[in-house]
């Protein structure tokens, strides 16, 4: 079992990408953080990476403005191979990753949505639950595939609905969780005990 090598792509504020570093600095997940990559040039996720030292660039994913792809996805691996990257991190990354980034990482692309999977994939998925009277939320980490939010499920984590949550209130405790369930979801890989069989994720 080697240490993971990480490459984060990202498009905001980059908590999630900080869980992983204070996971790291906590000696509880053997990992480095290899190069961090944004689509939005002022980003706060490489003003975080700057912080810490860890080796950052804007990505210029022009024309497109909802997916990687074309010469911003021949670009994107060039700069993860470069850097050594093993495991790609979507966090906050606001596009849809295509074929030839996932064929270049094979099983080893993650992210991490606002939703416990399969329901309420897509954006604002805490808004989405709440508008559908749920009394569970939740999030989850699966690795990524062709379709959106549609991967293997490698972590979940719930979060009660109160009866006076709004989005805000909601999404707030949604993203603590995510900072708990990134780190674990990366442990799992890091030991390496864990196969996917078709869709499932069995760890052990």
């Amino acid at each position: 079992m080697s240490r993971l090598k990480l490459g984060v792509l990202g498009s905001g504020a980059g908590s999630n990408m900080q869980s992983i570093v204070d996971a790291i600095d906590r000696g509880e997940l053997d990992a480095d953080i290899k190069l961090v990559l944004a689509d939005v040039p002022d980003a706060k996720i490489l003003d975080r990476a700057r912080r810490h030292g860890i080796p950052c660039a804007y990505l210029d994913c022009a024309p497109f403005r909802t997916k990687l792809e074309g010469p911003a996805e021949d670009r994107c691996i060039e700069l993860l191979k470069g850097a050594g990257v093993d495991t790609v991190v979507l966090a906050g990354f606001m596009r849809i990753v295509k074929t030839k980034l996932l064929a270049a990482f094979p099983e080893r692309v993650i992210n991490i949505h606002p939703a416990l999977l399969p329901a309420f994939p897509g954006v604002h998925s805490w808004t989405q639950a709440l508008d559908y009277g749920c009394k569970v939320a939740g999030v989850t980490v699966h690795f990524v595939d062709a379709g959106t939010d549609s991967g293997p499920i490698l972590v979940q984590k719930c979060v009660k609905v109160e009866e006076n949550d709004t989005p805000e209130s909601l999404h707030a405790r949604i993203q603590v969780q995510e900072h708990i369930a990134y780190p674990e979801a990366l442990r799992i890989i890091a030991r390496g005990n864990y196969r996917i069989e078709g869709r499932r994720v069995k760890i052990g």
